[in-house]
């Protein structure tokens, strides 16, 4: 592929910060936004420089010089608008959470392989050059037998919750929730260091009539026990530690941006970060450009994998605690 041309369906923060880095990195330019609302589509097409602005989904995956869509939508639309993409042909680039169910993932996977499309999940961690350099470190501290993770972020969207509205990041009908929304860096970086757990389980607090705003997750795997909790109606410290046989490893901040990393063990005690740019989208943007431009799918393939695997526990384990999104009870994977 000579270039990304991307066309970006949504307009929340995340979009913000991802295409400010998409206008600096090369071989990827914006060049359409799809929003519902013209005036909102107008603003971010003006502040990323793109002239073109859709209110019609159809009409924008029938533009020809648009060969990637970026998913950035509510949680609940991703499949539907992913599905939509690539039947017209179009590479999906889709915002975590990916979406809600495994069939919906897989069937997603299948048909990017059948029309020979590229299709990614667009999460930072991964992409991270702390990552590489984690696992390079898990040796050191021996055999791992704790996880213990907490992201904590209070939400002003919690204050509107209180205040008798339902804002999407709470509102069940459109899979939202504190566990696909923060805590979903906690299980992903377990997932990606470790693989899937033998057994999952969530116990969530639930808001009356919405979805949970925090919630303690816990990965049973076969010398080690994760537990991940995450908070948006809470203050508090964020932390991602690995404890083992022979000392310890601290994520400064935690889970999401894989900030400092503290190694202590007998031997040593060291801070290392090999992340000189401070923005853990900047890394995202050119890892995935450069995957996409080299269509390299052993790598894609193998962070989908991830994905599908995230996705399974995290499914798995919101159900037995009783939170259900629309899409669990349809039939199908189009849901």
């Amino acid at each position: 592929m000579q270039e990304l041309r991307l066309a970006a369906i949504g307009s929340g923060m995340i979009v913000h910060a991802v295409l400010s880095h998409v206008k600096e990195t090369p071989g990827v330019t914006l060049e359409a936004v799809y929003s519902r609302s013209r005036e909102t589509g107008e603003a971010l097409a003006r502040e990323c420089g793109c002239k073109k602005v859709y209110t019609s989904l159809e009409a924008m995956l029938l533009d020809p010089a648009v060969n990637t869509v970026y998913i950035a939508s509510p949680n609940l639309l991703h499949f539907a608008q992913a599905k939509q993409a690539l039947q017209a042909g179009k590479h999906v680039i889709c915002e975590k959470p990916f979406v809600p169910t495994r069939a919906q993932a897989q069937t997603l996977i299948n048909l990017a392989k059948e029309k020979g499309l590229l299709l990614a999940e667009a999460v930072p961690t991964p992409h991270l050059p702390n990552f590489p350099l984690l696992r390079k470190l898990l040796p050191e501290i021996g055999p791992i037998r704790l996880v213990l993770a907490n992201y904590t972020q209070y939400s002003a969207r919690y204050d509107k919750l209180r205040g008798g509205e339902k804002p999407n990041i709470f509102n069940p009908a459109l899979a939202g929730g504190c566990l696909m929304d923060i805590n979903f860096y906690n299980v992903y970086l377990n997932v990606a260091l470790f693989g899937a757990p033998q057994s999952a389980a969530y116990y969530p607090n639930i808001y009356p009539g919405a979805a949970d705003t925090s919630g303690v997750f816990v990965m049973q795997y076969a010398s080690f026990i994760s537990t991940n909790a995450g908070a948006k109606d809470a203050r508090g410290k964020s932390f991602f530690t690995v404890e083992g046989e022979r000392g310890s490893i601290e994520i400064e901040n935690g889970a999401n941006g894989l900030q400092r990393i503290h190694l202590l063990t007998a031997e040593k005690d060291e801070m290392l970060n090999e992340q000189p740019h401070p923005d853990r989208w900047y890394y995202e943007v050119c890892s995935l450009t450069k995957c996409f431009l080299d269509e390299d799918r052993e790598t894609l393939d193998a962070l989908l994998q991830t994905t599908l695997q995230t996705v399974t526990v995290m499914e798995t384990a919101r159900k037995n605690a009783g939170l259900r999104f629309p899409c669990d009870d349809s039939p199908q994977a189009d849901g």
